[in-house]
């Protein structure tokens, strides 16, 4: 399944390469002239969901993540300070610009402990006058979990590794609205219960909406497909759902938030989320985004595309 997986990853990239050279030689050859839209999104990642922001060439995003405990329900309330005396999870994460079209990743999580490595690729950007009506990149991501988790369930050291695979499609349909779906698939090599699916199925779905130039709102949901949630309702598995606030700080892209997923990162929140809104157990968190520059040049001065 792994071996599928990856040689119809490999293919789809090599299509939508081929695709988008032909698309940009054409424009190239129009007489009118193509701009490729910008700011879809201000950062690499929203709540849940990462997006088709892409990390400029020689440039470094570092971001944190931190998730706090339930605000209510059995575990939140004044005796945990409704949730600020725990963390869920905390993420640390960096992310590289190979070219302007791809990225490399690297992140480590306190949930579980996972180690996550991961390559992203633009294959489509929207373009001012819709010849590309909207932007298109591809995540591969593989996780390692290096210690035990609540169980001893690995048998073997393959057992420790998880893959995900997403496709991010985006427009910008304003200067204040953008809106993203995100199909993707998620592989366990060894899931807590016999019965849980070791593939599934998802589709994600996020919008911004800008109230001025540096702060707006985002929403961000994911669906899981699985017969075995649907099937086994006593098991309390609930789509993640985040709301949150956006503001941009110069280099910094901040970004607080309420979700239920407990966890961060995708090969964690989709398998893993627990928590119901409807019974108080969210939680408050946020995300910080800052960029370095390596290389500075007058043609490219900023760190992610022009905003």
């Amino acid at each position: 399944m792994k071996t599928k997986l990856l040689i119809a990853l490999c293919f789809f990239c090599y299509t939508a390469k081929a695709q988008t050279d032909s698309l940009l030689a054409t424009m190239e050859n129009s007489e009118t002239k193509t701009e490729p839209v910008t700011a879809t999104f201000k950062s690499s990642h929203l709540i849940l969901s990462q997006t088709t922001a892409m990390v400029k060439k020689y440039n470094l995003d570092f971001q944190v993540g931190h998730r706090f405990g339930d605000i209510g329900g059995v575990d939140g309330g004044s005796k945990t300070f409704w949730g600020f005396d725990n963390s869920s999870d905390i993420y640390i994460g960096f992310e590289y610009g190979i070219t302007d079209r791809l990225n490399i990743g690297f992140g480590r999580s306190k949930y579980e402990q996972l180690l996550d490595l991961q390559l992203k690729y633009a294959a489509l950007r929207q373009t001012t006058d819709d010849k590309i009506p909207l932007s298109m990149s591809l995540i591969a991501k593989t996780g390692f979990t290096p210690y035990e988790v609540t169980t001893d369930v690995f048998d073997n050291y393959a057992d420790r590794f998880s893959y995900f695979v997403e496709v991010l499609l985006a427009r910008k349909f304003s200067p204040r609205f953008s809106l993203q779906l995100s199909p993707n698939v998620l592989f366990r090599n060894v899931t807590l219960s016999p019965d849980d699916e070791k593939t599934l199925f998802s589709l994600g779905g996020a919008f911004r909406y800008k109230f001025t130039k540096r702060f707006g709102v985002v929403v961000d949901y994911n669906h899981v497909f699985s017969q075995y949630r649907k099937n086994n309702p006593n098991t309390n598995y609930y789509d993640p759902l985040g709301i949150g606030i956006e503001i941009e700080t110069g280099g910094h892209v901040f970004t607080m938030n309420f979700v239920n997923a407990p966890a961060i990162v995708e090969n964690n929140f989709i398998p893993n989320s627990t928590s119901s809104w409807l019974d108080g157990e969210f939680r408050f968190g946020f995300t910080i985004s800052r960029m370095f520059t390596f290389h500075r040049t007058k043609t490219n001065p900023s760190n992610y595309e022009k905003r």
